[in-house]
């Protein structure tokens, strides 16, 4: 197995590690393992956009449609950063 050393921790984020550690009655070195391990791991396959995500919730209500109104005036002009 590899060994790795984490330098410059902020001392929030340790006891934070410290706490969660004790709440789950491990080890701080086995609770960073674990949190490591975890996001690694986790699954990016399930993510998705925000776009498909709402057609999924509304999709048992029977959708939703949302129409557009028509754009009114002049189009302004674009800002000129030069």
């Amino acid at each position: 197995m590899a060994s790795i050393t984490i330098r410059n921790l902020d001392d929030d984020v340790k006891t934070r590690i410290r706490v969660r550690a004790a709440e789950h009655h491990r080890s701080m070195e086995e609770e960073v393992r674990i949190i490591l391990r975890d996001a690694v791991n986790r699954d990016r396959t399930g993510l998705r956009n925000l776009a498909a995500f709402t057609r999924e919730c509304f999709a048992p209500l029977g959708g939703v449609e949302l129409e557009l109104p028509p754009r009114s005036g002049p189009m302004r002009e674009p800002p000129d950063f030069t």
